[in-house]
């Protein structure tokens, strides 16, 4: 446990209740240091994700980190709604259990220890040491500390604990992929496919084995609409499998070339 973890309060426009949450001390330049500073974290994903629940859905949130987004989704889905969060790193999933209870949520969010991936096993975390949400189950020829984690083919973990997902969160820094080839089984076996907010890093999935067009063409297979989350103006723009996939080939071509963007797989806003 970070020794300098403390609560602050969340300020998030829309919150029909007053929620904290435990974050980092110092030595997180990232994630806990702006939710210190400004009790916010990716706007507009927090506007999405409050937007696209409602009591008594479930949201699953893959990388779950800290666990801000599942508190977010706790507070909109009820004790009648159900969250499942992922995270694997120890002392997030330390903060993120701890922020459950603080906020009297630990019946409506269900933590696992755990990446999910293709199949269960076990992988290593290498661990970043300023940014605490950027652990990566894959070397990428840094120095990094690692831990080990078990990872869990999640079709196979939730087939059994839930007939329909409303949202889905994949935020796994790189390992993307794998979370989703685990959970397509499940994903095209419900009535309706789920919304999926995820992160397209190029660079990661290449550098984790795969690529972002794989991961693109992987998530058309659910036939849904596809839009880039526009951080800046606080939209969504319409895209395409094509597109996507073209783009992600365009960052590929370009050695070092870390852009990276979120996209909602899935029925829009309205």
């Amino acid at each position: 446990m970070d020794p300098g973890a403390t609560a602050v309060p969340l300020a998030v426009a829309g919150l029909a209740e007053s929620l904290a949450i435990y974050v980092h001390g110092e030595q997180d330049l990232h994630v806990s240091r702006r939710l210190r500073e400004e009790g916010i974290w990716e706007p507009y994903e927090s506007s999405l994700v409050l937007n696209m629940l409602g009591p008594g859905q479930v949201f699953v949130d893959v990388g779950a980190n800290i666990g801000y987004f599942s508190l977010l989704a706790a507070s909109r889905v009820g004790a009648s709604g159900a969250v499942f969060a992922f995270e694997p790193d120890p002392d997030n999933y330390s903060l993120l259990t701890r922020s459950a209870a603080l906020n009297s949520q630990q019946h409506v969010i269900h933590a696992t220890q755990a990446g999910l991936a293709a199949a269960d096993g076990e992988a290593r975390l290498y661990l970043s040491d300023d940014n605490l949400g950027d652990h990566q189950i894959f070397q990428a020829g840094e120095a990094r500390r690692s831990t080990a984690i078990t990872v869990l083919n999640g079709a196979n973990f939730l087939g059994g604990k839930l007939q329909c997902i409303d949202l889905l969160k994949i935020d796994t820094q790189g390992s993307e992929f794998g979370v989703v080839q685990g959970l397509m089984p499940l994903l095209t076996s419900m009535a309706a496919a789920p919304r999926i907010i995820i992160e397209l890093t190029p660079l990661s999935l290449r550098q984790c084995g795969s690529s972002g067009r794989m991961l693109i063409e992987l998530l058309s297979e659910l036939g849904q609409p596809m839009w880039i989350i526009d951080h800046l103006e606080h939209r969504l723009v319409a895209s395409s499998c094509a597109e996507l996939a073209q783009w992600s080939d365009n960052v590929d071509a370009v050695a070092g070339d870390a852009g990276f963007m979120n996209i909602l797989v899935g029925k829009g806003l309205g």
